[in-house]
């Protein structure tokens, strides 16, 4: 047994519909009496290439004892399925840099002398490969800068801690205001995120694929509706699928609200423009 990294699933989100078992290059999952099953812990990577996949937000990972991923029984599991499978997990390993599993995985086909068209310099070239998790793909961002900034620039935080773990929903800081929930990476990529979005607003940030115990997000979130009052509630999301499970959070959590409050929905680009605004409303 060893501590790593590996998916959960909250068997009471899941509804069966089955959008993660084409999205799991390492084939572990499968729909068991109307519900996604990890087949076993040994067909995991827990890179979780499946979360953004997954309309109810009900994939997340987490950190426990298990069993160490092998990577023999997945090319085993995954040869069956036939050559798209297989080379679904092979761009995948690679998209994530895991190149000792990739060679691996060649390895194995050699052994048992399956050819597949594999180019093993793509692992050297990662902007040309066509990652199965875009949230984890590499790319150098191309910046021509033309302004001549000088100066500080003034912080517009109003409180601390901001991790949603750690905030307490009734502070009073969040007491009928305007509440910004932001995905972690958003404050990295937008430029003018304090001047144009944090100024006068109240913040929590929290990662949807990342952060464990998110059922502890949902009580909060129903707590700043309910309890805080809070006027209004915009969520701040990169454009990768993985960061759209904290809209669904949201929307989770609002269904078991009393006040229903129409979501402000903000998605950023990874080359750091606002690409999209719309309000959502959950009934």
């Amino acid at each position: 047994m060893t501590k790593r990294t590996i998916i959960k699933i909250k068997e009471n989100l899941c509804n069966g519909c089955g959008a993660c078992i084409p999205n799991c290059p390492e084939g572990a999952l499968q729909i068991i009496d109307g519900k996604a099953r990890l087949l076993s812990d040994i067909f995991c990577d827990g890179l979780g290439a499946c979360i953004g996949h997954c309309p109810q937000g009900a994939i997340t990972t987490e950190e426990r004892e298990t069993e160490p991923y092998d990577e023999r029984k997945v090319m085993d599991n995954i040869i069956k399925a036939g050559e798209p499978t297989i080379l679904a997990h092979l761009t995948h390993l690679d998209d994530h840099n895991e190149h000792t599993y990739l060679k691996q995985a060649l390895q194995i086909l050699k052994d048992k002398k399956i050819t597949i068209t594999y180019p093993e310099k793509q692992q050297h070239h990662p902007k040309q490969s066509s990652c199965h998790c875009p949230g984890a793909q590499m790319r150098v961002l191309q910046k021509h800068t033309t302004q001549n900034e000088s100066g500080e620039r003034e912080s517009h935080l109003r409180q601390w801690p901001v991790q949603l773990h750690l905030v307490p929903p009734t502070a009073p800081y969040f007491r009928e205001q305007n509440v910004l929930l932001v995905a972690d990476c958003v404050a990295y990529a937008l430029a003018d995120f304090h001047k144009k979005y944090l100024k006068e607003n109240s913040i929590a940030i929290a990662c949807p694929k990342l952060d464990n115990n998110q059922e502890i997000y949902i009580h909060k979130i129903k707590a700043l509706l309910d309890e805080a009052n809070i006027n209004k509630l915009s969520v701040m999301i990169m454009e990768v699928p993985c960061c759209g499970g904290l809209v669904t959070l949201v929307k989770q959590a609002m269904k078991q609200t009393v006040r229903k409050l129409p979501i402000h929905v903000i998605v950023v680009g990874i080359e750091g423009k606002n690409l999209k605004e719309e309000i959502v409303k959950v009934n």
